[in-house]
């Protein structure tokens, strides 16, 4: 498949619901992330204008990024996940089209901090940093590296503290 030289971003709508749900399930091994989304729509950290996705040349969604509300300690942030491409579609630039217009509507939208449990060698290339450089941490068992946070504008570094996610990522 030939990727795009540059990827059209743009704010989910009400008919990309069962498309993002789909490459939800494309993307990983169980349904988890694809159910977390759902309940994440349900829920008060959902935040209108921050679920995006990447569409093909058709202008068929292909990527998912999503922000949601988080707090570091008692600092408002905003959580990403999940972030998910079609396995036909991955290395295509895709997944880092839409992470990069999530954060960047994020940062518009006048929000300071994001923080991302995932691949260690994938988010640094977007501004992430380990988190427990930051006094970040999560309450739960993961390689420290994982967590990671970014802070969207210099003038408000990173607060420290627990990170406490939405109800619906049951930690």
């Amino acid at each position: 498949m030939n990727a795009p030289s540059a990827w059209t971003t743009r704010v989910e709508t009400d008919a990309d619901v069962t498309t993002v749900r789909g490459i939800n399930l494309a993307a990983f091994e169980t349904p988890a992330e694809a159910d977390l989304v759902d309940a994440l729509r349900l829920d008060p950290a959902w935040i209108d204008g921050l679920s995006l996705v990447a569409v093909d040349a058709g202008g068929d969604p292909v990527g998912y990024a999503l922000l949601t509300r988080c707090h570091i300690g008692a600092v408002p942030a905003l959580c990403l996940a999940p972030v998910a491409v079609r396995p036909s579609h991955q290395r295509t630039g895709a997944g880092s089209a839409v992470v990069r217009a999530a954060l960047a509507a994020a940062a518009r939208r006048g929000e300071h901090f994001v923080v991302v449990l995932g691949h260690a060698e994938y988010y640094p290339r977007f501004g992430f940093a380990r988190a427990s450089a930051h006094g970040i941490g999560v309450p739960l068992d993961f390689p420290e590296d994982a967590l990671m946070a970014l802070a969207l504008d210099p003038e408000h570094p990173l607060p420290d503290g627990t990170v406490r996610y939405a109800a619906p990522f049951g930690i």
